[in-house]
């Protein structure tokens, strides 16, 4: 009888633009691993809405769902949908708030991994990708409000309750370097 793989269920957690979305996509093409975000539950209620797509919605469907139906409502969907999936490597992103964590670390092989980065190197970031309607034209000072949003309050708290932390301000080797030994700290 073949032994079944233990299930690993990574969570990225980290301000905006820090670097998640980047390890979340080198995880899935260097380990397999699934992928899950929270601003996709998000953007496909948004989309469904015909409405457009861009962070100050993102950010008001999320109040509208979290008050009307918990704080966790979005957790608890994530969970699920990691503990239904066969794959055994999972990367879950977008971790940013205190309910988030509180129901996902319920889910048996999850780890919450902070990701940090300077806010300049960030704000560069936003601009470059252009992510959101607006992002590339994005000052300095619009970005750090944007960091002062209801949305974005509790990533700090978050972060601070990591159980692994990935320094984004170097170069892609030590970034790559980071996760690999990562990796192998899990299994």
């Amino acid at each position: 009888m073949k032994k079944k793989k233990k299930k690993i269920i990574i969570g990225l957690t980290g301000q905006i633009a820090c670097g998640k979305g980047v390890i979340k996509k080198f995880l899935i093409e260097k380990y397999k691993a699934s992928d899950y975000r929270f601003s996709t539950i998000l953007r496909d209620t948004l989309s469904r809405l015909d409405i457009e797509q861009s962070r100050k919605n993102m950010q008001k469907i999320s109040i509208i769902l979290r008050k009307s139906f918990g704080e966790d409502v979005l957790a608890k969907a994530m969970a699920n949908d990691a503990k239904e999936d066969k794959d055994d490597f999972i990367v879950i992103d977008g971790i940013r708030r205190m309910a988030d964590i509180k129901y996902l670390r319920k889910v048996k092989g999850f780890f919450l991994v902070s990701v940090e980065a300077d806010k300049k190197i960030r704000h560069e970031r936003v601009v470059k990708r252009n992510e959101n309607p607006g992002d590339n034209k994005k000052t300095f000072a619009q970005f750090l409000n944007d960091e002062k949003q209801e949305t974005e309050l509790e990533i700090p708290k978050v972060m601070k309750k990591a159980d692994f932390i990935i320094d984004n301000n170097g170069t892609w080797e030590e970034l790559w370097k980071q996760i690999h030994q990562l990796v192998k700290k899990i299994n």
